[in-house]
């Protein structure tokens, strides 16, 4: 499967996961191998992110360097400046 055909189906994938809405999660894939980054706020989140990515055909291998930050805010929302 062609690299670009794959990043699309991740992508959609990642998008369309309602677990993972509103999330930091960016990924890499090279050659069947793919690496989840970014911040997530439970281990719920960052295992359904994981399962959503297995199962896409052409993934052989899913390497999931995900955070869980409970508590993940922005600078301004931890100021108190967000609205």
């Amino acid at each position: 499967m062609a690299e670009a055909c794959l990043r699309e189906r991740v992508q959609t994938a990642l998008k369309r996961n309602p677990y993972l809405a509103g999330r930091s999660v960016r990924f890499e894939a090279e050659h069947g191998l793919i690496k989840l980054r970014g911040v997530v706020r439970s281990y719920y989140q960052k295992q359904m992110a994981q399962e959503a990515i297995r199962r896409i055909e052409g993934v052989q291998e899913v390497l999931n360097e995900l955070e869980v930050a409970p508590e993940f805010r922005t600078g301004a929302e931890s100021l108190g400046l967000a609205d």
